[in-house]
């Protein structure tokens, strides 16, 4: 996953950057990585446990646990009687999104989506960068109405895994999920996509005041298995079966 290459004749990677940045949530279930946001010293880095919908943990480098997902497993009788539209939106992964050449999201369907995340919205617009494309493709006769003006996308190493950069601008209709923690900075953001994921992993404001803001994600595995046990406040002390049990067998009598 993490080595797909979108290079070739024919390719535009503009493209190809924009639809990958709409792909995330049909491109993994379940994701362990760590994560710093910029600047700051590597005793801020977390550790992260993730998976969809709505499960995350997070630790110290050393271990100690910053935050673990509650109610997981809580009823949910009470969002659904709200009787609100949203209320009855299905997961992404549980609708079919439109698909490019590449098997990347041309068009994203009306569906429940959203991150968890801890601290401030950057966390869960890293995960599922959709803000910096929107859900379609503008018209071809308006690209004036494109959130994030690009520069010539190239591909990259990052941590082991193949990734698209490129330097975005921020256009009149990009809107942040958190306004207080954009992706795109005012002025030229470097902005970095795992294309085995969609996740952004790497950003970094380049002008102005907020010069040297971003992240940096670093991806360890994709797709584990991962116990409920994992999210929980109090542990159930559930058996994790990857694990090889021993039986100690006595003498015969």
């Amino acid at each position: 996953m993490g080595r797909y290459s979108a290079a070739g004749p024919g390719f535009d990677l503009s493209s190809t950057f924009r639809n990958l940045c709409r792909s995330s949530p049909w491109r993994w279930t379940s994701l362990r990585f760590e994560y710093l946001e910029r600047p700051a010293s590597d005793a801020a880095m977390v550790r992260a446990w993730l998976r969809r919908p709505g499960a995350l943990r997070l630790e110290t480098p050393d271990g100690l646990l910053l935050h673990s997902t509650t109610g997981i497993n809580d009823s949910r009788d009470d969002l659904y009687v709200s009787a609100t539209r949203r209320s009855w939106l299905l997961p992404a992964h549980l609708v079919t999104p439109v698909y490019d050449d590449a098997g990347l999201v041309r068009r994203r369907p009306e569906a429940a989506y959203g991150e968890p995340s801890f601290g401030n919205g950057r966390l869960a617009a890293a995960l599922d960068p959709v803000e910096l494309v929107g859900n379609a493709p503008v018209p071809l006769e308006f690209p004036d109405t494109n959130r994030v003006f690009l520069e010539q996308p190239r591909e990259v190493d990052h941590e082991g895994r193949l990734a698209l950069e490129t330097f975005v601008t921020p256009s009149r209709t990009y809107v942040p999920s958190d306004p207080a923690e954009p992706l795109a900075h005012p002025g030229r953001t470097m902005i970095r996509i795992d294309t085995g994921t969609g996740v952004c992993v790497a950003s970094q404001s380049m002008d102005g005041d907020s010069a040297g803001k971003g992240h940096w994600l670093k991806i360890l595995a994709v797709d584990e298995y991962m116990l409920d046990d994992l999210f929980m406040a109090e542990s159930m002390n559930l058996t994790d079966v990857r694990r090889h049990i021993s039986w100690d067998i006595g003498p015969a009598a």
